[in-house]
Protein backbone atom coordinates (compact mmCIF):
# COMPACT_ATOMS: atom_id res chain seq x y z
CA UNK A 1 0.00 0.00 0.00
CA UNK A 2 1.15 2.81 -0.92
CA UNK A 3 1.07 6.42 1.12
CA UNK A 4 2.07 9.29 1.44
CA UNK A 5 4.66 10.52 4.33
CA UNK A 6 4.49 14.60 4.98
CA UNK A 7 6.76 16.37 7.15
CA UNK A 8 5.86 20.21 6.72
CA UNK A 9 7.08 23.46 8.84
CA UNK A 10 10.54 22.59 9.41
CA UNK A 11 12.09 25.87 10.42
CA UNK A 12 16.12 27.08 11.04
CA UNK A 13 18.41 29.89 10.58
CA UNK A 14 21.23 29.17 7.45
CA UNK A 15 23.26 30.90 5.65
CA UNK A 16 22.72 30.33 1.87
CA UNK A 17 22.66 32.45 -0.80
CA UNK A 18 23.87 35.07 -3.36
CA UNK A 19 24.65 37.84 -1.37
CA UNK A 20 27.18 38.54 1.27
CA UNK A 21 24.72 39.20 3.99
CA UNK A 22 22.65 36.03 3.77
CA UNK A 23 25.93 34.18 4.10
CA UNK A 24 27.16 36.06 6.93
CA UNK A 25 24.35 36.88 8.75
CA UNK A 26 22.05 33.86 7.33
CA UNK A 27 18.22 34.30 6.97
CA UNK A 28 15.13 31.84 7.78
CA UNK A 29 14.26 29.05 5.64
CA UNK A 30 11.08 26.66 5.54
CA UNK A 31 11.09 23.17 4.50
CA UNK A 32 8.06 20.58 3.35
CA UNK A 33 9.25 17.44 2.55
CA UNK A 34 6.60 14.73 1.10
CA UNK A 35 7.54 10.89 0.44
CA UNK A 36 6.00 8.08 -1.08
CA UNK A 37 6.64 4.68 0.48
CA UNK A 38 5.17 1.61 1.24
CA UNK A 39 3.25 1.94 4.45
CA UNK A 40 0.89 -1.60 4.26
CA UNK A 41 2.96 -2.97 7.35
CA UNK A 42 2.77 0.28 9.12
CA UNK A 43 -0.72 0.29 8.37
CA UNK A 44 -1.11 -3.12 9.92
CA UNK A 45 1.25 -3.61 12.87
CA UNK A 46 1.58 0.02 14.54
CA UNK A 47 4.93 0.02 14.68
CA UNK A 48 7.73 2.66 14.01
CA UNK A 49 10.07 0.38 12.08
CA UNK A 50 7.58 -0.62 10.04
CA UNK A 51 7.64 3.20 8.30
CA UNK A 52 9.33 6.51 7.68
CA UNK A 53 10.75 7.84 11.55
CA UNK A 54 9.80 11.94 11.03
CA UNK A 55 12.27 12.59 13.52
CA UNK A 56 14.92 11.28 11.12
CA UNK A 57 13.62 13.52 8.23
CA UNK A 58 13.60 16.37 10.58
CA UNK A 59 17.19 15.78 11.73
CA UNK A 60 18.78 15.27 8.07
CA UNK A 61 17.11 18.54 6.58
CA UNK A 62 18.84 20.75 9.41
CA UNK A 63 22.02 18.40 9.19
CA UNK A 64 22.12 19.60 5.27
CA UNK A 65 21.25 22.64 5.76
CA UNK A 66 23.15 23.81 8.89
CA UNK A 67 26.34 21.74 7.52
CA UNK A 68 26.76 23.36 4.29
CA UNK A 69 26.52 26.78 2.67
CA UNK A 70 25.35 26.52 -1.05
CA UNK A 71 24.31 30.07 -3.52
CA UNK A 72 21.11 28.57 -4.35
CA UNK A 73 17.95 27.12 -2.83
CA UNK A 74 17.98 24.56 -5.93
CA UNK A 75 21.17 22.99 -4.54
CA UNK A 76 20.33 23.05 -1.05
CA UNK A 77 16.87 21.13 -2.05
CA UNK A 78 18.55 18.46 -4.42
CA UNK A 79 21.12 17.73 -1.34
CA UNK A 80 18.13 17.45 0.70
CA UNK A 81 16.24 15.04 -1.22
CA UNK A 82 19.03 13.29 -2.23
CA UNK A 83 20.20 12.12 1.52
CA UNK A 84 16.32 11.75 2.28
CA UNK A 85 16.47 8.97 -0.08
CA UNK A 86 19.66 7.45 0.54
CA UNK A 87 18.72 7.54 4.14
CA UNK A 88 15.13 6.15 4.36
CA UNK A 89 12.85 3.51 2.53
CA UNK A 90 10.78 6.13 0.20
CA UNK A 91 10.35 5.65 -3.54
CA UNK A 92 9.97 9.35 -4.24
CA UNK A 93 10.55 12.58 -2.34
CA UNK A 94 9.62 16.10 -2.68
CA UNK A 95 11.39 18.82 -1.09
CA UNK A 96 9.30 22.57 -0.89
CA UNK A 97 12.21 25.20 0.43
CA UNK A 98 11.34 28.45 1.07
CA UNK A 99 13.77 31.36 2.02
CA UNK A 100 11.87 33.64 4.23
CA UNK A 101 11.98 37.19 4.06
CA UNK A 102 14.77 37.05 1.02
CA UNK A 103 16.93 40.18 1.00
CA UNK A 104 15.45 41.92 -1.94
CA UNK A 105 14.25 45.58 -3.31
CA UNK A 106 10.84 45.65 -1.70
CA UNK A 107 8.03 43.36 0.36
CA UNK A 108 8.57 39.72 -0.51
CA UNK A 109 7.08 36.72 2.17
CA UNK A 110 9.21 34.10 0.53
CA UNK A 111 10.83 32.66 -2.11
CA UNK A 112 11.83 29.14 -3.16
CA UNK A 113 11.65 25.71 -5.06
CA UNK A 114 9.94 22.53 -5.24
CA UNK A 115 12.06 19.41 -6.62
CA UNK A 116 11.05 15.98 -6.94
CA UNK A 117 13.20 13.20 -7.33
CA UNK A 118 12.90 9.42 -7.19
CA UNK A 119 15.33 6.65 -6.16
CA UNK A 120 15.83 5.63 -9.31
CA UNK A 121 17.17 9.26 -10.44
CA UNK A 122 19.96 8.53 -7.35
CA UNK A 123 21.64 5.53 -8.93
CA UNK A 124 24.22 6.30 -10.79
Amino acid sequence: MQGKILVTGIRYHAFHGLTEMERQVGVRHCVDVEMIADIGRAVECDHIEATIDYRKVHEIVIQVARENSFHLLETLAGHIARRILVALPCTEVTVRLRKETPVLDGMVDSVGVELTLEREETRE
